[in-house]
């Protein structure tokens, strides 16, 4: 009789670690993208949706489950040991069955045996809800609310989003959630790097062939020096103008000017292309100096996070196009 008690301990204990062990089956996908693909006929999803409403209803029945085999296995280890052993074997299980529920072994164990009974599980929960109603114990507000701690915990989300959105997409969204943490001087071409023409230049053909192989299809004009710009040269409104040899800088350059400091932020200098409804901001600093130029462009390359090249970005067309003039 004695041994049979312990053959059954032994049953109870086991069956005590791998309940203990059993978790529901988590999807993949966030409630919302469940209801949002169940809503459009995705099968699949409408079954991870039935499994991820009964997941609270599962705990609180393993809850349960758990709670009346350590009732039980106390009751056959007091008959099987008598008091004093009994109660010490009860009170080390009570003490360790969570610990070693989480071995490796007991945990694969737990999810094999729980893969082949939730459908049967969720059927009874369908089946009897006003017992399930009486043993819940388990509701929303016990569960653990995952809550986006910080901007750049989103981003990695979104980077490790594998398969869900092209590398475009990924590069669109992250760099549009660090878009306004730039700053101008960030992007800007600096003004060592700047590509000036002098009002009184002249714009015959040997000019503006030079001017086209630079790669670029608009250019400061200056007066005295880089600190005094005074318009805009945009190449590619010359290729419909009559260019004589006689035409300076000045007399074809847009005299329009936009200036930006250095400091203000991305989304700033996009609103002020958008209202100025140019492409080309003059970048200056506290003194009203010079330090840089920003096209909108490097804007829309800041945000979508990768190059962009443009029609007037070829060389070779453009050595055509100047050729023709």
């Amino acid at each position: 009789m004695t041994t049979l008690l312990v053959v059954l301990l032994f049953i109870l204990i086991m069956i005590l670690l791998i309940v203990t062990a059993m978790r529901p089956i988590q999807s993949e996908y966030s409630l919302f993208e469940l209801q949002h693909r169940s809503s459009s006929g995705d099968r699949e999803a409408k079954r991870e949706l039935k499994r991820e409403e009964h997941a609270y209803d599962i705990m609180s029945l393993q809850r349960v489950a758990v709670a009346l085999l350590l009732v039980t296995i106390a009751l056959v280890g007091v008959i099987a040991y008598g008091w004093l052993v009994g109660v010490v074997v009860v009170v080390v299980v009570a003490l360790e069955y969570g610990v070693v529920a989480r071995l490796k072994f007991i945990k694969a164990l737990a999810v094999k045996i729980y893969k082949r009974i939730e459908k049967s599980i969720i059927k009874f929960i369908a089946k009897v809800p006003f017992v399930i109603k009486l043993i819940r114990n388990v509701s929303e507000t016990d569960a653990i609310t995952k809550r986006l701690g910080s901007r750049f915990e989103l981003q990695n989300i979104i980077n490790e989003s594998m398969d869900t959105l092209t590398a475009d997409e990924k590069n669109l969204i992250v760099n549009g959630l660090s878009f306004n943490d730039e700053i101008v001087s960030q992007v800007m071409t600096p003004r060592d790097a700047i590509v000036s023409i002098e009002k009184t230049e002249f714009l015959g053909p040997l000019t503006l062939n030079d001017l086209h192989k630079l790669g670029h299809n608009r250019l400061p004009v200056i007066g005295e020096d880089i600190n005094h710009v005074i318009g805009v040269l945009h190449l590619n409104r010359l290729f419909t103008l009559d260019v004589k040899r006689s035409v300076t800088a000045e007399k074809a350059m847009e005299p329009s000017v936009y200036y930006i400091r250095d400091n203000q932020t991305m989304n700033q200098a996009l609103a002020a292309f958008l209202s100025t409804n140019d492409d080309l901001l003059i970048v200056v600093n506290e003194a009203r100096e010079t330090v840089g130029l920003l096209t909108l462009q490097d804007v829309i390359e800041a945000l979508f996070g990768r190059k962009i090249v443009d029609e007037f970005d070829d060389h070779d067309n453009l050595r055509s196009v100047a050729g023709r003039i």
